[in-house]
């Protein structure tokens, strides 16, 4: 890679870059994400609310109230906007997979120093689309993810069918694309156990959700999803001035 002999300017802010490095992105950027701003999550999913009255007397939301979420717990990084969307687009699309590590590190920081997982387990790609990209983002950041909370990596989930991008979809509309996507290889390793499921983006949770329905078909005791970017789906708060149309 030419910036490997030659440092140029960093790839988020066009910085000059102080020294050689695997990753062309300055430490002001690599630094620069902010924990997702909101005062009201709910205590499973930690979907951000604009208010607590989404929320029932446990802090759940309707989702979760309802068990449309297949997952126990999630945790996110930080807002997918900004330079960490940037960040992470120049990690899966631009294919700077040395942002794997710092990305990495970042998404490990947000686990609860309580939590204890038996197994750190990948969100899959369909064979298609790691084809075409090279890798698949979401094992290379649980990768970096098990260095630090030693924990094995097992891609033990696979896609059974071909889905079509989520881009553009109702929650509804994701929820039911993904529907029975995924399987469980070797059940027994999750059997009983504490799973970690690993992802790079979480808009709806659909997808996730998914994923850890089969990961608790297949026996898995909890299942928390970890993601290096959470989007921020509340509707902007209209202005007591404008009034009510």
């Amino acid at each position: 890679m030419f910036w490997l002999a030659f440092p140029e300017g960093c790839r988020i802010c066009g910085r000059q870059l102080e020294e050689v490095s695997r990753v062309p992105v300055c430490e002001g950027c690599l630094n620069a994400p902010q924990p997702l701003p909101a005062e009201h999550f709910c205590i499973a999913c930690r979907t951000p609310f604009h208010n607590r009255f989404p929320l029932d007397e446990h802090g759940l939301c309707a989702l979760c109230r309802l068990g449309l979420r297949g997952f126990d717990a999630a945790y996110s990084a930080g807002a997918y906007e900004g330079v960490l969307r940037e960040l992470v687009h120049l990690f899966k699309y631009g294919r700077v997979k040395s942002l794997a590590k710092p990305l990495g590190e970042r998404l490990a920081s947000a686990i609860p120093l309580e939590e204890r997982f038996e197994v750190i387990v990948p969100v899959p790609l369909h064979w298609r689309r790691r084809l075409a990209r090279g890798f698949n983002q979401a094992r290379l950041l649980a990768r970096a993810v098990a260095r630090r909370y030693a924990a094995p990596v097992a891609s033990l989930l696979r896609r059974r069918r071909w889905t079509d991008s989520q881009a553009g979809l109702s929650h509804a509309q994701r929820r039911a694309n993904v529907s029975g996507a995924f399987a469980v290889r070797r059940p027994e390793q999750v059997r009983g156990r504490r799973v970690l499921l690993v992802d790079d983006v979480m808009t709806t949770g659909a997808t996730a959700s998914a994923c850890a329905t089969a990961l608790k078909r297949a026996g898995a005791h909890y299942v928390a999803v970890l993601t290096l970017a959470r989007a921020d789906r509340r509707a902007p708060a209209v202005p007591a001035s404008q009034g009510v149309r």
